[in-house]
C-alpha cells in the first residue's frame, strides 16, 4: 500500500535508500532525481551524506546500490539484537521437538521480516529467509503479529485495501476482520496451510514486551500439508510455550536478569508434542 510522501529533509534524504532498497538494479544519479523530484544540488549532498556513511555505494554503469555498511549492521544486528540473543538457543531447542524450520519474525511498517531462522529438517526448504519480508495478512508467522497489532493500525491496513483481508480469509467486513483476529488472540496462536508455501503448514505465537504488545513471532514450518488436530494443539502449546520465554527473557530489565531468565528456560524441559502418550 502507498506510503505518505516524505515531508522532511531527512525523510527525503531516506527516501533514496527506499527507492534503490525497492529496485533490481543500480540507480543512476538521473533515476533518482528523475524519480525523487528532488533539486540536483539537494540530490547530490543527500547521496554524498549517505555514500560516506557506507549505506549506498556507486560503481561505473551500474549507478547507486546499497553499500557495505549495510552488511556490517546486519552483522552487528545478528550479534547484538536481545530478541536473537533471547531466541536463538530457544529456537535450536524447539525444531528438535517439533522437527521444521522455525522463524523468528518481527513487523517492520506493514510487513513481517524474518530475522533469524534455525532448522531441523532436509525435506524441504523455507523461502522465507532472514531479511525477507512479506505481508502482515497471510501465513501464521504474520497473522499472530497482526493480531496483536491495535486496533486502530488495523483499521487503516483495512480501509487501504478490504480485498486483500477477504483473500486472505481473514473477513470481508471491518468488524468480521476484528471478530477473526479477537479468536486468534484468545487462543494465543495461529495456525496455516499453504498461505505461503505450498504443502507446509505454519503455527506461530506471539512475542510480547514487558507492557503486552506484540514484538514478533517465532513460528515452525512443519513439512505437512495438513496436522490433525491433536498435532496442530501439540504443536502449538510447545511454540507458545518457547514464545512465552523469549518474552519473559527480553522483558528482563537488566543483563543480569535476563541471562537468569535464560537459564531458568535451559533448565526447564516442556514435553515433547510429538512424542505418543505412555
Amino acid at each position: 500500500m502507498p506510503a505518505d510522501p516524505p515531508a522532511t529533509s531527512l525523510e527525503k534524504m531516506l527516501s533514496i535508500l527506499d527507492l534503490i532498497e525497492d529496485s533490481d538494479a543500480g540507480q543512476s544519479y538521473d533515476d533518482l532525481s528523475d524519480k525523487l523530484g528532488l533539486a540536483r544540488s539537494t540530490l547530490y549532498r543527500y547521496l554524498k551524506v549517505l555514500t560516506e556513511a557506507g549505506l549506498l555505494t556507486s560503481l561505473p554503469d551500474v549507478g547507486y546500490t546499497l553499500g557495505p555498511r549495510i552488511s556490517e549492521l546486519d552483522y552487528k544486528m545478528r550479534m547484538r539484537d536481545p530478541l536473537i540473543i533471547a531466541s536463538r538457543p530457544i529456537m535450536i531447542e524447539l525444531v528438535k521437538a517439533v522437527p521444521g524450520i522455525a522463524l523468528l519474525c518481527r513487523r517492520y511498517r506493514d510487513k513481517v521480516l524474518c530475522v533469524h531462522q534455525e532448522s531441523n529438517t532436509d525435506a524441504f526448504n523455507s523461502s522465507y529467509e532472514r531479511g525477507y519480508a512479506r505481508p502482515l495478512l497471510r501465513g501464521s508467522a504474520s497473522r499472530i503479529i497482526l493480531a496483536y497489532t491495535p486496533a486502530r493500525t488495523v483499521g487503516r491496513l483495512y480501509e487501504a485495501d478490504p480485498a486483500a483481508f477477504a483473500q486472505a480469509g481473514l473477513g470481508d467486513s471491518l468488524e468480521a476482520v476484528k471478530a477473526t483476529l479477537a479468536a486468534i488472540r484468545q487462543r494465543g496462536w495461529d495456525s496455516t496451510s499453504g498461505q505461503v508455501t505450498h504443502g507446509v503448514t505454519g503455527v506461530a505465537a506471539p512475542i510480547l514486551d514487558s507492557r503486552g504488545s506484540v514484538v514478533g513471532s517465532l513460528s515452525v514450518t512443519i513439512g505437512k500439508a495438513r496436522l490433525d488436530e491433536r498435532e496442530t494443539a501439540a504443536a502449538a502449546d510447545r511454540i507458545a510455550f518457547c514464545a512465552g520465554i523469549v518474552s519473559k527473557t527480553i522483558a528482563s530489565d537488566t543483563p543480569r536478569a535476563r541471562d537468569q531468565a535464560l537459564r531458568t528456560a535451559h533448565a526447564r524441559t516442556p514435553p515433547d508434542p510429538m512424542r505418543e502418550d505412555d
